[in-house]
C-alpha cells in the first residue's frame, strides 16, 4: 500500500461501503500512507463530510464523484485552505447512470405511454421529444392537461400512493423516454439529495403552472388563452431567438388545451399569421409580439 497509486474505492460496496473500508485502511495504513480516490454519485453535504472524516485527509487526497453528473474537486492551498469546486447537478446523466433499476423505451408519434385506469407503478422522465397529458371524464370530454418537454418527470403520482392514473400520456413526436420504478425512485428521492432537490423544484414548477391555467381558463378570453399557451409550447423565456419553433400539433390538441372549438382555433390562428405573431415557414413559429396578446387588457 506504501508507495503505491492511488486506490480507486466505490462509496456504495454492497458488503462493506466505502466509508468503511476508508476507516480500515486509514487505522491500518496510516493517512500519510494513503491516497484515495473515492468514485460516489451521492452529493450531499453530509455525505461528503463522512468522505472526509473517512478518507485520508492530506494534500493528495481527493474526491471525485462521477456517474451521476456532480463533480467536486477537493484540495487544499498554499494556506492549507480547502477549496470545492461544484458542477450543476445533471438528473438525466445520473438517472441514467449504471446501477439504478430504470427501462429506457421509445415512443413513436402518437403512441400511448399509458393510459386513464392503468396501475400506478412507474415515474417517467422525458430524454427527447415530448409528451401530452390528458384526461377524459365519464361523459367522454377530454382535455389536454399539459405538453411536456425534455428534462420533464411525469407520472410522479404513484409516489403519493395513487393506485391508478389518472389521466393519459402521449407522445407528441418520436420521443425517448426513461422509466423508473416507484421503490427505485423512493429510494432515489431519499438517498441523493441533489435529485431530490431538481424533482421538488419541478413538483412546485408545475403546481405554480396548474394555478396559473386554472385562472387562465377562469378569467381570460379563447383567444388570450390560445396566445398564452403558443407562448409555452415555444418555451417563451427560455432562449434568446426571435422566433420560437413550436413541437407539431394539431388544432384540436390545441382544441383541448385552450378549452374551445376546434374553428375557434383556426380563426385565432388566422388572425395571429395575418398579424405577424406566427408564421408556418418550416413549421409553426411563435415571434415574440404574440405576448402582446396576452397582456392586452
Amino acid at each position: 500500500m506504501r508507495g503505491s497509486c492511488p486506490l480507486f474505492i466505490d462509496i456504495g460496496l454492497p458488503v462493506m461501503d466505502g466509508y468503511e473500508l476508508a476507516r480500515h485502511l486509514k487505522a491500518r495504513y496510516g493517512c500519510s500512507a494513503l491516497r484515495l480516490i473515492a468514485i460516489t454519485g451521492y452529493a450531499d453535504e453530509n455525505d461528503r463530510a463522512d468522505v472526509r472524516r473517512g478518507l485520508c485527509c492530506t494534500p493528495c487526497s481527493e474526491w471525485r464523484s462521477g456517474s451521476a453528473g456532480v463533480s467536486f474537486d477537493v484540495g487544499y492551498g498554499s494556506q492549507g485552505v480547502k477549496t470545492m469546486r461544484k458542477r450543476t447537478f445533471d438528473a438525466q446523466a445520473f438517472l441514467e447512470s449504471a446501477g439504478i433499476a430504470r427501462t429506457i423505451s421509445q415512443f413513436r408519434l402518437g403512441q400511448v405511454v399509458f393510459s386513464q385506469g392503468d396501475p400506478c407503478a412507474n415515474v417517467f422522465y422525458i430524454q427527447q421529444g415530448g409528451v401530452k397529458l390528458s384526461v377524459l371524464s365519464k361523459t367522454g370530454r377530454g382535455a389536454v392537461v399539459a405538453m411536456l418537454g425534455p428534462g420533464e418527470f411525469f407520472g410522479e403520482g404513484c409516489l403519493a400512493g395513487q393506485p391508478v392514473r389518472t389521466g393519459s400520456a402521449t407522445a407528441v413526436v418520436d420521443s425517448t423516454v426513461l422509466l423508473v420504478e416507484k421503490e427505485e425512485m423512493v429510494r432515489l428521492l431519499h438517498k441523493q439529495h441533489a435529485l431530490a432537490d431538481r424533482f421538488i423544484a419541478h413538483m412546485l414548477v408545475r403546481n405554480i403552472r396548474i394555478e396559473q391555467d386554472l385562472v387562465d381558463q377562469l378569467f381570460n378570453s379563447s383567444e388570450k388563452r390560445l396566445a398564452r399557451t403558443l407562448l409555452l409550447l415555444a418555451r417563451y423565456g427560455k432562449h434568446d431567438k426571435p422566433a420560437r419553433a413550436v413541437p407539431p400539433i394539431s388544432q384540436a390538441t390545441l382544441a383541448e388545451m385552450v378549452g374551445t372549438t376546434r374553428s375557434r382555433i383556426n380563426f385565432f390562428m388566422k388572425k395571429f399569421e395575418r398579424l405577424g405573431f406566427i408564421d408556418y415557414k418550416n413549421g409553426l413559429k411563435v415571434n415574440n409580439s404574440l405576448l402582446t396578446v396576452v397582456l392586452l387588457e
